[in-house]
């Protein structure tokens, strides 16, 4: 009994150090965005942080990580009875040593070129929100705002995300100029799209619906040509009522053109949907973050 109490407990000592590592990680590579490139080019960032630069451009008084930890007070105060206490600690912790990166990690990076340091800055704070993301917890801001939102009045995390940058675009633009703002918006945008990579995997999965008569055929394709497992859904045409039956199936962005073809070679008038996936949990198949 001792022995499992003890691994369980060092299984949770690994677990908690493994996020702190992989958030703190994620929290360098910010800091180092935000200071070599984004102050540097008076760019603005996103969320907490770039609300943080924002007041620092406006009133220098003091560092933009001390702002970014004043901001974030009220925010920690209202999440802290609407948010899970694991999430919450682990944000905690993350906004800490955001702060820290922001106060400590002065790397310059020698780019001249606005557009190539906003698309520079972007691939590295999307790299590190991405790590941040694949761990239990986030950096406080939009994060803990966002779950707030979403259980008091139902807003999605992505409505209230892309609000707040807006508002982030609009003060850059007042407090700086359009330009900057445009730098700006090129940096939030490379920024998103590297994060949904780092997230999400180079591996992206296709979740495909197939109906034809030749179900049966495209399935054993499947199977044993793709090495992948389906599901038989049986169906009813909406305008015919006769009975059909459709296939699921969820397959690497490698296999599709295979797919394509097996589902041609026995049935090219079959009908076939392809959707995105955002997350897929399952041995052999699975792309999910990290736990």
């Amino acid at each position: 009994m001792s022995l499992k109490v003890n691994l369980s407990t060092l299984a949770q000592l690994r677990s908690v150090a493994f996020n702190l590592l992989v958030i703190g990680a994620g929290c360098l590579l910010i800091g180092l965005a935000v200071n070599g490139i984004l102050l540097t080019h008076h760019f603005v960032g996103g969320g907490i942080v770039g609300l943080a630069m924002l007041v620092y451009y406006l009133a220098p008084v003091c560092s933009v990580a001390l702002f970014s930890i004043l901001l974030n007070i009220p925010v920690f105060v209202v999440g802290w009875r609407l948010v899970g206490h694991r999430f919450f600690f682990y944000s905690l912790a993350g906004a800490m040593i955001l702060a820290a990166s922001l106060k400590w990690v002065v790397v310059p990076v020698p780019v001249d070129d606005k557009i190539l340091s906003a698309i520079l800055a972007g691939i590295i704070t999307g790299a590190g929100m991405g790590l941040i993301m694949r761990s239990m917890g986030s950096v406080g801001g939009v994060s803990i705002l966002s779950v707030v939102l979403r259980h008091r009045w139902s807003v999605r995390p992505g409505t209230t995300a892309m609000a707040f940058n807006v508002l982030v675009l609009l003060g850059a633009a007042y407090t700086a100029s359009l330009d900057e703002a445009l730098y700006t918006f090129i940096y939030l945008f490379v920024s998103a799209k590297v994060t949904d990579v780092v997230v999400t995997g180079l591996s992206q999965r296709k979740a495909v619906f197939i109906i034809s008569p030749q179900w049966k055929s495209i399935s054993q394709g499947i199977l044993q040509g793709l090495g992948r497992g389906a599901t038989v859904i049986p169906a009813k045409g909406a305008f015919t009522g006769g009975e059909q039956t459709m296939l699921y199936t969820v397959v690497s962005m490698q296999n599709i053109g295979r797919l394509k073809e097996l589902v041609r070679a026995v049935d090219p008038h079959a009908f076939v949907v392809l959707s995105d996936t955002l997350e897929v949990m399952g041995r052999g198949i699975g792309n999910q973050p990290l736990s």
